[in-house]
């Protein structure tokens, strides 16, 4: 086990504590982002010479786990904001640098969506746009954000997706935007940006790390970690978190069932039905966990190899993610379905993780039918549709 792994364990019982208190913030509360920055979860995919542990990613999203099971906004954020070391470490050494340097602790926040526009200057470009679902942004330094570099006219140019990182000095988090029904404590909240400038070593080209092939060109080839492909590792911590919350509304309906006496006096625990019920999503879940697991043990193997990742392996990997999720919810939706009117109540665990799942599937890493087209269409050697990220 790793040792982030026992520190988190270490401090479980106050991660659940915390979760109703972050959503009742609308982000994560003090304490669990100091359990989260102490316990050393975020640097676990940084480089080692910025203070982090290089870890094995199986131990980044086996800790990962622990931490949604307490509390489904600290897990979220702990998968997105934790990944974002895996990028930064292929960007430029000087960057890399400024942000770590003086603290192996920054965070750096997202979001991906292309949704800025970035000019060129002399040294760089002037960057302005609006994005949504920055999670954990409260607690962030830095961030990373989409965006497509546009002529002197504002018009994009083709093949101008770049990702654009800033200090928190130069954009603005807008923090009357997140009052959601899910994931409340993720303070996913927007960012706004006004002709910021961005220098040219702070611009970064995403597509090179699409099938693991970017390490290699940026010195760090001899690490499988760095030879992971992005969007598979990314959306790792998307599914990660999404079976956590499961994971955590199993315990919590197990635990509301043990002493549970029905209307027509019969115990719950004892009750044939309640238990087809809790056996059906367990084995679901198990299986899930598993082969999440199993893959990215598979996508380490393959990087360990040297191998550049195929649009056939990665869309399997996200086909199978996205099943994984939706396996997920499904339990859950039963699972809540059978708890009775107190898990409706909103000190439920039940209830808050019935919630919080649902707004996870409406992430767009978590969108199926799109991936499983693109699934298909690979399978049969048609062209892959152009907005699938895999």
């Amino acid at each position: 086990m790793h040792e982030v792994h026992e520190r988190i364990l270490a401090r479980a019982e106050e991660l659940a504590a915390e979760a109703p208190v972050s959503d009742e913030l609308g982000r994560l509360s003090d304490t669990t982002a100091e359990i989260l920055r102490s316990s050393g979860v975020m640097r676990m995919l940084q480089p080692k010479e910025h203070g982090g542990y290089e870890a094995d990613p199986i131990d980044f999203f086996r800790a990962q786990l622990e931490i949604g099971t307490r509390s489904s906004s600290a897990g979220w954020v702990a998968g997105v904001v934790g990944v974002h070391a895996f990028e930064m470490a292929q960007m430029d050494p000087t960057l890399q640098k400024e942000i770590w340097a003086d603290d192996p602790d920054t965070w750096i926040a997202s979001p991906y969506a292309p949704l800025g526009r970035a000019k060129p200057v002399d040294g760089g470009y002037v960057f302005s746009g609006r994005w949504p679902f920055s999670s954990g942004t409260d607690h962030c330094q830095w961030i990373i954000l989409g965006g497509l570099i546009t002529d002197a006219d504002g018009v994009p140019v083709p093949g101008g997706l770049r990702h654009f990182v800033l200090p928190r000095a130069d954009y603005e988090i807008l923090h009357d935007t997140w009052d959601v029904v899910g994931l409340r404590g993720t303070g996913s909240k927007d960012i706004l940006i006004k002709d910021a400038f961005i220098p040219g070593h702070r611009v970064f080209d995403p597509v090179p790390m699409e099938d693991g092939g970017l390490a290699e060109q940026v010195g760090r080839g001899d690490s499988a970690l760095y030879r992971m492909p992005f969007h598979p590792m990314f959306t790792a911590g998307i599914t990660t978190a999404t079976v956590a919350m499961a994971e955590g509304a199993l315990a919590a309906f197990v635990a509301a069932m043990r002493d549970r006496v029905t209307a027509r006096g019969v115990k719950t625990a004892n009750d044939p039905h309640q238990l087809a019920v809790l056996g059906r999503a367990s084995a679901d879940l198990a299986a899930g966990r598993n082969q999440l697991f199993d893959d990215i043990e598979q996508m380490t193997e393959h990087a360990r190899s040297g191998e550049r990742f195929s649009p056939e392996q990665r869309l399997t990997l996200r086909r199978n993610q996205v099943r994984i999720a939706r396996r997920a919810v499904n339990a859950v939706d039963e699972l809540f379905l059978h708890a009775g009117g107190t898990a409706l109540r909103s000190g439920s665990t039940l209830q808050r993780c019935w919630r919080d799942i649902h707004a996870a599937l409406n992430h767009a890493s978590n969108n199926a039918d799109p991936i499983y087209q693109a699934y298909g269409l690979n399978l049969y050697g048609n062209p892959t549709p152009p907005t699938v990220l895999f």
